[in-house]
């Protein structure tokens, strides 16, 4: 069986308020129930900080645009899982005891809330200023299954920890790895989808790395189990907003590990000794 998403880079305008968050969330839910309307999908993904504009006017404001973990955003987004009995993750700025975390929600085609996972690499480079407002997550993982398919969300900066996607992908079987971003075209951008094939490829997973639209932002890509120059990954439009359907199978992880063993051919430990006179520090 197949999973159908729907990977959505949104366009995100500037904010200050609540109101203009639940405008903007609203329209964002117009836009996705027009498209389940023409054919329903299994999957709705949103890209991190979904709900609010990522810069500093707006986590200036945080006092009015964090909400708990069922607010405005997840009142929205519970009628549309309902309507569509369809899965959806949407990241949301998450006011808590001591302070607001980045969080990815995951609701369940009942709408009931399955988990919040709160990134756990806070970026503070380029045009990121997330721990200048932001608290890191709490060190839980969220992993859910649709479909016999396992899934699990990471967000932006937590690609760049090669561990966190080993340890799904090995130790929880994950199958498809839900990288949410906001990637600002400051002088991290190009490596963005290096880091994002890379995850995918040695993992041997699918992987989703959705970006926010925008001048500054845009150019999603999604990645197979195995890419070279006859299967590449799939990219989103630069700049403008759009709404893509993706298809996953599970057979494409079976073909990609039994032609491509590399993770059944790592050792057990890489903590190895090292042979007298060759260690450059003796």
């Amino acid at each position: 069986m197949t999973l159908n998403v729907l990977a959505c880079q949104i366009s995100i305008p500037p904010m200050t308020t609540a109101v203009a968050r639940d405008k903007h969330v609203r329209r964002t839910a117009q836009l996705v129930d027009e498209q389940l309307n023409q054919a329903p999908v299994d999957l709705v993904v949103l890209p991190e900080l979904s709900s609010i504009d990522y810069s500093r006017p707006a986590f200036e404001h945080l006092d009015g645009l964090a909400e708990q973990d069922r607010g405005e955003s997840y009142a929205v987004w519970k009628a549309l899982a309902i309507k569509h009995s369809c899965w959806v993750v949407y990241g949301f700025a998450n006011r808590g005891a001591g302070g607001c975390w980045i969080s990815t929600a995951v609701l369940q085609p009942d709408g009931e809330l399955v988990g919040v996972y709160n990134k756990l690499h806070l970026a503070q480079f380029g045009d990121s200023m997330e721990k200048e407002f932001f608290i890191a997550g709490d060190q839980r993982l969220v992993i859910f299954e649709i479909n016999g398919y396992k899934l699990s969300p990471i967000i932006c900066y937590d690609i760049r920890a090669p561990e966190l996607c080993r340890t799904l992908a090995v130790d929880h079987q994950v199958d498809i790895i839900l990288h949410t971003g906001a990637y600002a075209r400051d002088p991290s951008f190009y490596s963005w989808h290096a880091f994002a094939t890379t995850r995918a490829i040695e993992n041997q997973v699918y992987f989703l790395s959705l970006n926010r639209a925008g001048d500054h932002f845009g150019h999603s890509v999604f990645c197979k189990p195995w890419l070279d120059e006859s299967n590449l990954p799939q990219t989103f439009d630069e700049h403008a907003e759009q709404l893509k359907r993706l298809t996953i199978d599970k057979k494409e992880i079976t073909t990609a590990r039994e032609q491509y063993t590399f993770l059944q051919d790592r050792l057990a430990d890489y903590n190895l000794p090292v042979n007298p006179g060759t260690d450059a520090g003796a």
